[in-house]
Parts: C-alpha cells; structure tokens; sequence
C-alpha cells in the first residue's frame, strides 16, 4: 500500500446510450471530496451507438477520466473491460444511472484501509422518490440485501450499483461472469465466488449512492422477468459448482419481502407498493422458468488470470 493514508482507486461505470444519466453521474464523481490525484474514473462503452466522450470531456480537467469501447456483451463484460485497464489499488463500481454522494469514495477508502483484501458494499437509495416503480423496485434490492446480510458476520451480497474490490483478489477470481449478458445476477453471483474463495465482504451503509432509474410499468415488469432469468443462471450454477442440487428461497422469504415495505415506507405508501412487489414476483418466476425450459450455458468468469497481459500496476 501506498505511504499516504488515500489509496489509489479507479472507479468504473459502464454505459449503453444513455448520455444524460451517465452525465449526473460524471457530475456526482467531479464532486467527489477524495483527493482528485487519488482516483481514476473508467468509463466503459458497451458497445452504444452514443459515444460517451462528448459526455466525458467536460470533467477531463476536474477527473483523471478516460473512454474504453467494446462491442456490447454486457454490464458484466464491461465492469471486466474497465477493470483490465484500472490502475487503482482498489476498483469502486457504480452504474451510469447513480450519482455517489460527496463522500463515497472517502468512505470505501476508510473500510479499505481497515481490511485491504476485504470487498466494500455500500448503500443504494432511491432517489425517484415520486415513482411508484422505482420506489417499489428500490424497496426489493433493499429488502435482499437485508436478507442475505443477517449480521456482519454472514455478509452475502449487495448489487453492483456500488460495490468495491481489492484490484489484485478481484483479477485473481476472474471478475464478474460474462454469462449474465444483461444486469440481473452477475452480481449476486460474483459475491458469491468471492466468498467461496475464502474472502470476506464488509457492509459500509455509509458509502451512499443515489439511483435514478426511471420506470415505467412496463419497463418495471421487464426488469423483473430478466431478474428471473438471472435467478436460473445464478441458481444452476451454484448447484453445479458446488454439487448441490436446484435449491429456491422458501416461502418465508415471500412473507417477509411483502411485510417489508410497512417497515420502510408509510402505511400508505406500502399498500400501492405491495402489488407492484407481487407483480415483480410473478414476472421473476417467469423468468425463471422459461430460462429454466430454453437451458443455460456454463457461467465462467470472464476476466484472464493473474500472470498475464491483463496485469496492471497500481498507484
């Protein structure tokens, strides 16, 4: 580790045609109060019609920015892409469609310095407060992660909309699976390998980023449905590689997921929210079950092993 007391971090975001909510995010990281000689900023094109360099180059003299293009095989693919060509010590993920608060790299950097080979999940808020939707989708991340995260002793999961890495652990499990093609399990997956390997994830609900992603009814259902297919993915895979056959949550997880809302949200509030929560349940059981009737292919990480080309040196 580097003698001063800010370790070196590259932040990725990858991108697929959306230049307005990719600019509030750029906007959220020029405001970060991490010393601007103490992190990087990748942006990853995922193969989008809309190069984000028009986008980029207003922040070139507020952030150490640069644009990486690949063709488009995915959110998972282009976190590995970014994740090649970090520098950092430490590699912090967030989505296009996020704007981390003033504090969040300060914050990832204060757990690092705690445990350095320990991942970071922080907290993501909604901030479409007025969207039914996406207070209803928000409101079901939120809720999974509390289940899988008990005690800070059986720390499971948190989604990559802000979740960080040891660089050098993150390259040797191979990164995210680029059998996810779209941004529904890759992370749940990736948390999962991660501890299976023998490390640990450290839960900072500090380290805040607020999420703007606009749904609409529609749009809501479709994103469940591919959580389902994900689901199957990360499901099939875990049973595979650990010799385990098909397991599902049980029907307390149901009970719980729709009592939540009443402990987040006014009265209310939560009454409009429970049947959009059930709603997303019978599309994620969709999902599910026509991945599960059109088969999966083997998940495998996607990145190269430590030892060659894809080997950075860190600041």
């Amino acid at each position: 580790m580097s003698s001063t007391p800010y370790p070196y971090i590259t932040v990725v975001v990858p991108t697929y045609n959306r230049p307005m909510m990719l600019a509030g995010c750029l906007r959220a990281l020029a405001a970060q109060e991490y010393p601007r000689d103490r992190f990087e900023v990748i942006v990853v094109n995922d193969g989008g019609a809309e190069s984000p360099d028009q986008v980029v180059n207003p922040y070139r003299n507020t952030l150490t920015c640069r644009v990486v293009h690949q063709t488009n095989r995915g959110p998972a693919a282009a976190r590995n892409h970014g994740a090649k060509e970090a520098v950092g010590q430490f590699l912090a993920f967030t989505d296009d469609d996020c704007a981390p608060a003033p504090d969040w790299l300060t914050r990832l950097s204060e757990r690092f310095l705690q445990a350095r080979e320990t991942a970071v999940g922080g907290e993501t808020r909604n901030a479409l407060t007025e969207n039914l939707y996406s207070v209803a989708s928000q409101l079901l991340v939120s809720y999974l992660v509390d289940y899988y995260n008990g005690t800070p002793q059986r720390i499971r999961f948190f989604p990559s909309s802000n979740l960080a890495f040891p660089a050098e652990h993150f390259r040797s499990i191979g990164g995210f699976s680029s059998a996810y093609p779209r941004a529904a399990g890759e992370d749940r997956e990736l948390c999962d390998r991660w501890q299976h390997e023998g490390h640990r994830i450290m839960h900072a609900p500090e380290a805040v980023v607020y999420h703007s992603h606009q749904l609409g009814a529609g749009a809501f259902l479709r994103q469940h449905f591919q959580y389902g297919c994900g689901a199957f993915h990360y499901h099939q895979h875990r049973a595979r590689h650990r010799g385990q056959s098909l397991r599902i949550e049980p029907p307390t997880f149901y009970l719980r997921l729709f009592a939540y809302p009443f402990r987040k949200v006014s009265w209310g509030h939560a009454l409009r929210v429970v049947p959009l929560l059930i709603a997303a349940q019978a599309a994620n059981a969709a999902g599910f079950f026509w991945q599960r009737a059109k088969g999966v292919p083997a998940c495998a990480p996607d990145m190269v092993r430590p030892g060659n080309d894809m080997t950075r040196g860190v600041k």
